[in-house]
């Protein structure tokens, strides 16, 4: 059995495990099984909550836990159930909503309800990602607020997601969180929350210490996983924001940047 230096791998999904078509190579998946006949465990932590994260654990065959919403809810994927969920103050949200847009002015709203079957609602102008991810539209503002959320995600009809995270942190950033998970994908978390606050229970439960974690990425929403984490690699196709605080950068997820690490680390 060949040995491995790190006892937990931290991926994020998009951009970095998934390939475009929403698939993991076998290669990859060969890797990451090698990687875990070592001892080591394996841990999926996305900015997606679950409702939107479960097919694709399920089609892994992963039954372990997983970090998802940005690191707000812990998810046990073999028991599909929940064990941690931190929801957004919605008040506090509200509140940094309307000052954002006497900033910017108005912008596209959806937000992720809490919860296994939680909801994403999307208004009226939110560009949709095409994709097999549902969600529901409402039109009456009031039903955005009705239950509790996650999330909120946010965008602007003229400024970029580079643009839109900086004003918005600017303007809000000490009552609420704000990152840039993806293109056309720039969320209002509470404020604190990170993924490596999730990682970090995550890890806790599991009996596995950051020095002992190598983390994989593609966002600046990652950010915070590569400062817990030993380790950080970004992908080739990755954000320049993260590229410049990661420990390595690999291929593209495209190309299995995550396998080339991998197996370099296991042949060692």
């Amino acid at each position: 059995m060949s040995s491995f230096p790190y006892r937990l791998v931290a991926t994020d999904l998009d951009g970095t495990l998934l390939r475009a078509d929403e698939s993991v190579s076998a290669r990859t998946r060969d890797a990451l099984a090698a990687v875990t006949e070592t001892g080591a465990a394996h841990i999926v932590v996305t900015g997606r909550a679950v409702p939107w994260t479960r097919h694709i654990l399920d089609d892994l065959g992963y039954e372990g836990i997983a970090v998802c919403g940005q690191g707000a809810q812990v998810y046990h994927a073999g028991e599909h159930r929940l064990l941690t969920s931190l929801t957004l103050d919605r008040q506090l949200a509200g509140l940094a909503l309307s000052k954002l847009e006497a900033e910017v002015g108005p912008l596209a709203l959806a937000a992720s309800r809490d919860g296994l079957e939680g909801e994403v609602l999307m208004g009226p102008g939110y560009r949709v990602q095409e994709g097999p991810l549902p969600y529901v539209p409402y039109e009456d503002p009031s039903e955005l607020w009705a239950a509790p959320l996650t999330k909120l995600y946010i965008q602007h009809p003229a400024l970029s997601d580079d643009e839109l995270t900086r004003i918005a942190r600017e303007t809000v950033g000490g009552l609420v969180d704000v990152v840039m998970a993806g293109p056309g994908i720039v969320e209002i978390l509470p404020l604190g929350l990170s993924k490596a606050t999730g990682l970090s229970l995550a890890a806790r439960r599991l009996g596995v210490k950051a020095a002992e974690t190598i983390a994989f990425g593609d966002m600046p929403n990652d950010i915070p996983m590569f400062a817990w984490a030993a380790h950080g690699v970004a992908m080739g196709n990755a954000h320049e924001e993260l590229r410049a605080v990661a420990d390595e950068v690999t291929a593209s997820n495209e190309e299995d940047g995550i396998a080339v690490v991998l197996e370099r680390l296991l042949s060692v």
